[in-house]
């Protein structure tokens, strides 16, 4: 349940942009404006936390959010006209050769699955992350993982309303940003409000083969093991929270072991 008096203090903190106390009709229209796009509003519910870069203020309906220094996931970013001439498979594999050690690796992937624990449930209500694909995050010089194009990050209330509004045919055409997916009510033409998948099985999903590569041989029977287990969550997060927090948790359980006594803890 969201704390909405909480919510509502804090918007108000943000929208008071010269601290005098009192909201203007400027900056009221300003703020209003600011918390339709997805991004802002995450960054004012996850100000206080370290995978979303810092709201530092506003004007007008332009923002400024900190700045934070970022590697892609997949180190190797090559020229526009250069990616077209690269067949699909050889992509995939040089992107994988260009990646961290992994005991980095599982610390970035761990920032991703403390990013969901934070969204999930959270003070403000529950978020669905639409777009899980790699170029979606990035990290520190420590590794610490963050979260760089928050647009298609969105509350999940809104994103039902947005869904049964729309029409359909199957199920391909029930889908909200990249990977957000629900099915289709053929009878009605009209698109379900529940999302297929949750943040953490598409989150396994997308960065399986990443944090396969390169782990240690006693722990990838078990880890992959994990990981389709995660990857095989149906329904929100919130239909199977009890199964949700047991895999999240053992997922973090099994990484940290592994890396907690090197230096990339």
């Amino acid at each position: 349940q969201a704390n909405l008096s909480s919510l509502v203090g804090m918007i108000l903190s943000v929208a008071d942009s010269n601290k005098d106390g009192h909201i203007s009709l400027p900056e009221a229209k300003s703020a209003w404006a600011l918390l339709q796009l997805n991004e802002v509003l995450l960054a004012v519910v996850l100000q206080d936390r370290e995978h979303t870069p810092r709201l530092l203020g506003f004007c007008g309906d332009l923002y400024v959010v900190e700045r934070v220094p970022h590697t892609p996931l997949y180190g190797l970013s090559l020229p526009w006209p250069m990616e077209l001439w690269i067949p699909a498979g050889m992509r995939r594999n040089m992107d994988q050769w260009f990646t961290p050690s992994w005991p980095r690796k599982a610390k970035i992937f761990i920032g991703l699955l403390e990013l969901i624990e934070d969204i999930f449930h959270g003070n403000f209500g529950s978020f669905l992350m639409c777009d899980m694909r790699a170029s979606t995050f990035g990290y520190t010089d420590r590794h610490d993982l963050r979260l760089v194009d928050g647009r298609r990050v969105v509350a999940e209330e809104a994103f039902k309303q947005t869904m049964i509004l729309q029409r359909c045919e199957d199920d391909k055409d029930c889908v909200y940003g990249v990977d957000c997916r629900t099915s289709c009510d053929r009878a009605e033409h009209r698109c379900m409000a529940e999302v297929a998948q949750p943040n953490l099985a598409r989150a396994c999903g997308a960065l399986k083969d990443y944090l396969l590569r390169g782990a240690p041989v006693h722990l990838q029977e078990e880890l992959e093991k994990q990981l389709y287990a995660c990857m095989a969550l149906k329904g929100s997060a919130e239909q199977m929270e009890m199964e949700h927090s047991l895999i999240l948790n053992n997922l973090k359980t099994l990484l940290w072991k592994q890396i907690s006594h090197t230096n990339d803890s």
